[in-house]
C-alpha cells in the first residue's frame, strides 16, 4: 500500500502522522516549498511541490488531499482522472455540483471518494449510533449539538457553516438514517470575513428534528451532543468521549474504550482500497452534507426555510 498527502497545513499534520505511523506514507506534496521539504525529512520521503510532477513521479494506490477548500476540486479531479482512490478533508468541495462531478467520476474510474466526516468513527458517536439502533431507549426524535471555540487560525476561505457545523449535519443524518426536508438557519459575522456563529435547524420526516450551534467566539472549546429517545436523554462529548445516559431517576455512565477517531478514519479508507471492508462515508452522502450547508447559508440570507428533496443511502452495516 502506497499512499500520498497533498497539503500539510493545520490539520493536515495529524494525518501525516498516522499515515507514517502505519508505514503506507510514501510522498507529501505541498505547493510551499519550505514545508514540502520540512516534512519529507521529517518522515523520510519524497516531497514535491507541485501535483503534476507527483503524478509524474511516484506510483501510489491512494491519496489525503488536505488542502483549503476552495482547491479541493481541481485536486481531487486529477487525482481520480488518474485512477487513485482519493479521501479528500471536508468539506469534499465548496460547491455541491463540484462534488457531484467528483463522485460521478470515481465511480466511472471505479475508485473510492470519500470525505472527512471524522465523527462518525468517534466512539463518542459511533456508540449512540449503535444505542440508537438498537432502540434501546426507544425512538430517538431530536438532537442537539454545540460546538464553541476561538477561530482556528489556518482556515482562511470559509466560514464556520462550512468548516464546523458541517461535522454536525453529517452526524444528524448518520443518526437519523435520513436526510432532512426543510433547513432554516440564522447566521452572522462578529469578528471574521465569513460567518463565525450560526444555528441550524434541520427538519426530517415525522417531525424529528436536529438542532445545530456553533460559534468561534467563546474562548472555551465545547463539542457536545445530546440524542433525546422517546425514553431517555443521551449526552456526549466529542472530546472526552464520555457519554451519560438519563432516564427518569437514573443516570448511567456508558463504559467505553478512548480511541483515536482519525486513526480509525484513515484505517477505514485504507482497508476500503484493500476490498477489506467497504467505506463508511460515502461520497454521495459528503455531497448531499455541503447540499445542507448551502442551504443553511440560503436560508440565513434569506431569512426562510429552505426545502430539500435528498435521498438517504442505505448502508450496508448492520449493529
Amino acid at each position: 500500500m502506497k499512499i500520498v498527502q497533498i497539503g500539510t497545513g493545520g490539520w493536515g499534520k495529524n494525518h501525516t502522522r498516522i499515515l507514517s505511523e502505519l508505514g503506507v506514507l510514501v510522498a507529501i506534496c505541498d505547493v510551499n516549498p519550505d514545508k514540502s521539504k520540512e516534512y519529507g525529512e521529517k518522515y523520510s520521503v519524497n516531497n514535491y511541490e507541485s501535483l503534476d510532477e507527483l503524478l509524474r513521479s511516484e506510483e501510489f494506490d491512494g491519496a489525503f488531499v488536505v488542502t483549503p477548500t476552495s482547491t479541493h476540486t481541481q485536486i481531487a479531479m486529477k487525482l481520480l482522472e488518474a485512477r487513485k482512490h482519493v479521501f479528500v478533508e471536508k468539506p469534499m468541495t465548496y460547491k455541491s455540483e463540484d462534488g457531484e462531478k467528483l463522485a460521478k467520476l470515481a465511480e466511472k474510474n471505479k475508485v473510492i471518494l470519500t470525505c472527512g466526516y471524522i465523527e462518525r468513527f468517534n466512539p463518542a458517536v459511533d456508540i449512540v449510533k449503535k444505542i440508537v439502533n438498537e432502540k434501546k431507549y426507544g425512538d430517538l426524535v431530536m438532537l442537539e449539538f454545540h460546538r464553541e471555540n476561538r477561530m482556528p487560525l489556518h482556515i482562511k476561505d470559509v466560514g464556520i457553516i462550512y468548516d464546523t457545523s458541517v461535522h454536525d449535519i453529517d452526524t444528524a443524518n448518520w443518526l437519523f438514517n435520513d436526510m432532512p426536508q426543510v433547513v432554516f438557519a440564522r447566521a452572522g459575522k462578529i469578528k471574521h470575513e465569513h460567518e463565525d456563529f450560526a444555528s441550524i435547524m434541520l427538519g426530517y420526516k415525522n417531525n424529528k428534528v436536529a438542532i445545530i450551534s456553533s460559534n468561534w467566539i467563546t474562548p472555551k472549546k465545547v463539542r457536545k451532543f445530546s440524542a433525546v429517545c422517546t425514553e431517555a436523554i443521551i449526552s456526549s462529548d466529542f472530546i472526552t468521549q464520555e457519554i451519560i445516559v438519563e432516564k427518569n431517576e437514573e443516570t448511567e455512565k456508558i463504559q467505553n474504550e478512548k480511541q483515536e477517531p482519525l486513526m480509525r478514519e484513515i484505517q477505514n479508507f485504507l482497508d476500503a482500497i484493500e476490498k477489506k471492508t467497504k467505506q463508511i462515508v460515502k461520497s454521495q452522502e459528503a455531497v448531499n452534507v455541503t447540499k445542507i450547508a448551502e442551504a443553511a447559508l440560503l436560508s440565513s440570507q434569506k431569512g426562510t426555510p429552505i426545502y430539500l428533496d435528498l435521498k438517504w443511502i442505505k448502508q450496508w452495516w448492520k449493529y
